[in-house]
């Protein structure tokens, strides 16, 4: 059922139609869209445009065509063209002409971004749920870990020793501040825009506060301009997803680097890998290739919605269309990759002697610039010193550990060092025991505050 005509004299040509139509994706805005038209309904009934006869039988309607769409039972019709259509023309089939009465006062313009407001309300803590999980699956494989020591890594080149649950832990933090950002997305969207009409507001004394307390928002908006134009909540909640795709994409990368078998730090499970056609042997990531993948695919969404509304001139333009499109097909990327990650990290075999084994003797050269700080020398005078070492180690085919006392005499003329006991992963850990460091005891620290963080 069209929702205009009286204008035209001629039917739409029927491919402009298909591409006019976005009842293929916007039929996901089905429940808000009832939800929002009850609570319209009921203003309607307020300000004696409905009688209570007919505001009841809108509502029973409504009930109804809700719960077909719970049950999966509603059955959309060729002529639909986009939700709030099919949702009016089943309206008309159940309870006649007072359907008719529905659409008083408002537009599909304000109506479609009520209805996507609500959407994205409803869904952020389904998927703060997923994301939760995931915290929680990196909690366990840290608690699980702590106490095997691994390389950490800057510019892909080794660079100190760490607890791995220290590196664990490290996806954790991002993923808090994507729960933080999607709670300040949650109250950008609780501005409601019904009763903004198609621009300049509706000529019914629509009591707006109402309908906002009714709906669930927080604020009403200002401007009937603004209100139906406004797709900054679109565009916030779809950088949330892309962040955090970026965090676990940067994850995914890392699990890749550690299982092959260059480092051999990680194992994979059989449930979440794949071989090769060809080659018997392989073992491959495919799941973590994925999710770093589609953290592309991501960006590109964002930026195309970006793109798409970065010149719109007046207040409703089709091109709003798009928005859905991008921020569903996201939402859907982000939650299939949260549910697959969740459980393969926790399948991970670890390997602490190959972890232990990367450990070169070169990582101890901070811990003895350090000591080196302990005993007087300034900074860059121990920097230069420790990095010398290293030198001399190289070019004569050692490492630190195994200078001889005669060779640290050399290094280090003059000063009463003692680095028998210094070379010790141990030690270097230890050290490391400011708030935020890995020393272990920093670390179930750390463990703690993200167990007591998911808990509250």
């Amino acid at each position: 059922m069209s929702l205009w005509g009286g204008r035209f004299t001629k039917a739409m040509d029927e491919d402009a139609w298909r591409f006019n139509a976005s009842i293929t994706f916007d039929k996901r805005l089905a429940a808000q869209d009832v939800r929002a038209s009850i609570s319209w309904a009921r203003q309607l009934l307020v300000v004696g445009v409905l009688s209570e006869k007919e505001f009841c039988g809108i509502e029973d309607g409504l009930n109804q065509i809700q719960d077909e769409f719970l049950h999966a039972d509603f059955l959309f019709s060729s002529g639909d063209e986009d939700i709030h259509s099919a949702v009016e023309r089943r309206l008309y089939e159940l309870i006649g002409l007072t359907a008719g009465k529905i659409h008083t006062g408002r537009s599909r313009n304000d109506q479609v971004t009520t209805d996507f407001r609500l959407w994205i309300m409803d869904n952020i803590p389904i998927l703060k749920s997923h994301i939760t999980s995931f915290q929680m699956a990196i909690i366990n494989v840290a608690e699980r870990d702590l106490g095997i020591v691994m390389p950490s890594y800057t510019h892909l080149q080794r660079a100190q020793p760490i607890l791995l649950s220290h590196w664990w832990l490290a996806w954790f933090w991002p993923l808090e501040r994507d729960l933080k950002r999607l709670d300040f997305t949650l109250d950008m969207c609780a501005t409601l825009p019904l009763g903004s009409g198609a621009v300049a507001g509706t000529g019914f004394n629509i009591n707006r506060q109402a309908l906002a307390k009714d709906l669930g928002f927080q604020n009403v908006g200002q401007n009937s301009i603004d209100s139906v134009s406004d797709r900054d909540f679109a565009v916030q909640f779809l950088f949330d997803l892309v962040l955090c795709c970026q965090h676990i994409s940067r994850l995914a990368e890392q699990t890749i680097l550690f299982s092959t078998a260059e480092f051999g730090f990680f194992m994979l499970a059989d449930a979440f890998s794949t071989g090769s056609s060809l080659m018997p042997q392989k073992k491959n990531a495919d799941v973590f290739e994925l999710a770093r993948a589609k953290s592309g695919t991501m960006i590109g969404l964002l930026t195309g919605l970006l793109a798409t509304l970065k010149s719109l001139p007046s207040t409703y333009d089709k091109d709003l269309q798009e928005d859905k499109q991008s921020v569903f097909q996201a939402f859907d990327i982000l939650v299939n990759i949260l549910t697959v990650l969740t459980k393969a990290i926790e399948t991970l075999e670890i390997n602490p002697v190959k972890m232990l084994a990367a450990v070169d003797p070169a990582l101890f050269a901070t811990d003895l610039a350090d000591i080196l700080v302990e005993v007087g020398v300034p900074f860059r005078e121990a920097h230069r010193l420790a990095g010398k070492a290293v030198r001399h180690a190289y070019d004569h085919g050692s490492d630190l550990a195994h200078l001889s006392a005669r060779e640290w005499q050399q290094l280090l003329p003059d000063l009463n060092v003692d680095v028998t006991q210094l070379f010790t992963t141990e030690n270097s850990i230890a050290r490391k025991k400011s708030l935020g460091g890995t020393a272990r005891v920093r670390v179930q620290e750390q463990l703690d505050e993200a167990k007591r963080i998911i808990l509250t």
